[in-house]
């Protein structure tokens, strides 16, 4: 692997890497980037790896090289959300003086280094001051703000400037990919100019890009212009009367905003994110649209007579909210992107997502960077019992021309590994499938004696398996995911040896329990995306439109992908020995269960319980014998 990219590096090629648990993929891609000479960006999925390449992986490769005499300059980029941003703050205390969070922001500012929130130990995680004071894509002004200088932001993109590698996470990156593509162009992006990018957990890319390059509207956000503009014009003018012109046009469009998503939110069907049609725009909601376009007319007009930053910067997100909103109920009268409405804890939202996200990322990423390098454990899918990138290439358009290699796994699946796939249980669209399965779990919960990670597919079914699992308590404390943080969670079952951790899709990758802790993976279903969502169906649409079989071509490919991710959540040492039961039939039953399967480690195989306990019993580490 590290053979490859250097070559890609060197040769200014794409590449694409699946590298399987244990190779060493981070050192691989680290020591030839670094010795590329070039300015290269990492982006990974989560801030979790991200902390993991500059506190574990950077300090091995730095202290390897420098015995060589090679120096290594890094530096790490978070997103936007995560500093406070001076001019914001300043307008906010122009509005609120005296509000007590605000106070401890700014005294906190004034005398941190980097701006980050992780070092405000004195505001609650929950407070909503933070959210009214935070930079973002949205608020950036960029080199003409007042503050540029002394912003944060300014600061962290220095430092990285001045580095050779710069580590970032999949949102940050897109969301530079987003503003350099957007109007503001390079003048707006947060990161600075480079020469080649590595993806690591590259599988995720589509799920990140599509959020990017699509667009979202909230009410919130609505209220957060108005505001930012009320507290903008107090900076420039002084405390506004209430009943001043100014005042008034700034409680209107919040009033507006209310109302239009009060007339969205009548017309919601009974799931939670569906398409958003033309239909859906009737008499009252035109209505409410048209009087919150002329708020925001007017709050364009207003920015634009000043000549503040702030100002100007309100007229711009006011202009660029009026035309998103217009793009998203063309988008709903069917153009090239998918419109869809979300209702969320009563909450409305609207937007919309490309619905071919290849050519936009073959003309903003690949044709623009000389070497895009993606790497996963789990990129490939099966095609005749070969792995294969076809999938990949077409969902994100990488060149035909791009490089392929794959990197297997090191760890001997084939004896330490167990996947257990009964026959006998009804399949997951029966009513009776939850009961049936309940008993199973239980049972191979008391092969292993516990240490299981129980995943499913819903909300729903993991809050029925955790109460089904409690109401016969079987000795095991069983964590279940929502009730504390993430890593909390973690810490607790890691520390525990014999936990039970019942959890849904962000278990399913990302987490790393090496050792005896871990010895059983139980994922309930197969994990197709949910059918109804408006952008897989317009997605399979268009695949039907051209000829093609969604099915095959969009949704068994995704599976293969995330039902790879939850296997690998068992091995993650050469030690470790486990078992993965799927309780899905439909893997033995239908003809694309051959598929699924040929994605998946080559562990041992078994339909009966009685050769899981077998399996068990003559490979179990001396740590799980009684």
């Amino acid at each position: 692997m590290a053979e490859a990219v250097d070559r890609a590096l060197r040769t200014e090629r794409h590449l694409l890497v699946e590298a399987g648990t244990g190779t060493g993929k981070t050192l691989a891609y680290l020591v030839p980037a670094i010795l590329s000479n070039r300015k290269v960006v990492i982006s990974t999925a989560t801030h979790a790896l991200q902390e993991q390449i500059l506190m574990k992986d950077l300090p091995v490769v730095t202290q390897l090289l420098g015995r060589l005499g090679v120096p290594v300059r890094a530096a790490a980029m978070k997103g936007l959300s995560n500093y406070v941003c001076r001019r914001r703050l300043s307008e906010a205390l122009g509005e609120n003086p005296t509000d007590g969070s605000l106070l401890r922001i700014e005294s906190w500012a004034k005398e941190s280094e980097s701006g980050d929130r992780a070092e405000l130990s004195t505001l609650r995680e929950t407070d909503p001051a933070w959210g009214s004071v935070l930079s973002s894509t949205d608020t950036r002004i960029g080199a003409t703000c007042t503050y540029y200088e002394s912003c944060f932001v300014t600061r962290m993109r220095r430092e990285a400037e001045d580095a050779q590698i710069v580590v970032v996470n999949h949102h940050l990156f897109f969301a530079d990919l987003a503003l350099r593509n957007g109007p503001r162009g390079e003048y707006a992006s947060a990161l600075p100019p480079y020469d080649a990018v590595i993806f690591d957990e590259a599988h995720q890319l589509e799920s990140v890009a599509t959020d990017f390059f699509g667009a979202r509207v909230t009410q919130t956000r609505c209220e957060n212009l108005a505001r930012d503009a009320e507290r903008a014009l107090v900076a420039e003018q002084g405390p506004l009367g209430s009943n001043s012109r100014d005042k008034l046009l700034f409680d209107m469009t919040g009033e507006a905003a209310k109302r239009f998503f009060a007339a969205l939110g009548g017309a919601r069907s009974g799931v939670d994110r569906r398409a958003l049609l033309a239909t859906d725009y009737d008499e009252a909601v035109v209505g409410a649209e048209g009087r919150l376009a002329t708020c925001l007319k007017a709050l364009t007009a207003l920015g634009l007579s000043s000549k503040t930053e702030g100002m100007m910067q309100v007229a711009r997100r006011a202009s660029e909210l009026r035309d998103t909103l217009e793009r998203i109920r063309k988008a709903a009268e069917g153009t090239e992107e998918s419109a869809w409405i979300e209702v969320k804890d009563r909450a409305v939202s609207i937007g919309m997502s490309p619905v071919e996200l290849g050519p936009l990322l073959r003309s903003a990423l690949f044709d623009r960077v000389s070497s895009v390098i993606l790497t996963s454990a789990t990129l490939s899918t099966s095609i005749a019992g070969e792995p294969s990138f076809h999938y990949v290439r077409g969902r994100l358009g990488v060149p035909e021309a791009a490089d392929e290699c794959v990197v297997p796994s090191p760890f001997a699946f084939e004896t330490h590994a167990l996947l257990y796939t009964p026959r006998d249980l009804p399949p997951p669209s029966d009513p009776a499938f939850e009961a049936a399965a309940v008993p199973r779990i239980r049972e191979l919960i008391d092969i292993t004696k516990g240490g299981a990670f129980v995943l499913t597919t819903s909300v729903r079914a993991m809050r029925g398996f955790a109460e089904a699992l409690r109401r016969e308590p079987s000795g095991h404390t069983i964590l279940v995911q929502g009730e504390s943080p993430k890593h909390v969670l973690l810490d607790r079952f890691r520390a525990d040896g014999n936990a039970v951790l019942v959890a849904t899709m962000s278990f399913w990758e990302g987490v790393d329990v090496p050792g005896h802790a871990l010895r059983l993976v139980i994922m309930d279903k197969i994990p197709f995306a949910v059918p109804t969502d408006p952008v897989l169906l317009a997605r399979s649409r268009r695949i039907e439109a051209e000829g093609g079989n969604p099915f095959t071509e969009l949704s068994l490919p995704q599976a293969a992908i995330t039902l790879k991710q939850g296997f690998g959540r068992l091995i993650r040492n050469q030690d470790d020995v486990g078992i993965v039961a799927i309780l899905d039939r439909r893997l033995m039953a239908m003809g694309y269960g051959r598929v699924l399967l040929g994605s998946l480690p080559p562990a041992r195989r078994a339909t009966k319980l009685p050769e899981v306990r077998a399996f068990w019993d003559r490979n179990a580490p001396p740590a799980a014998v009684p």
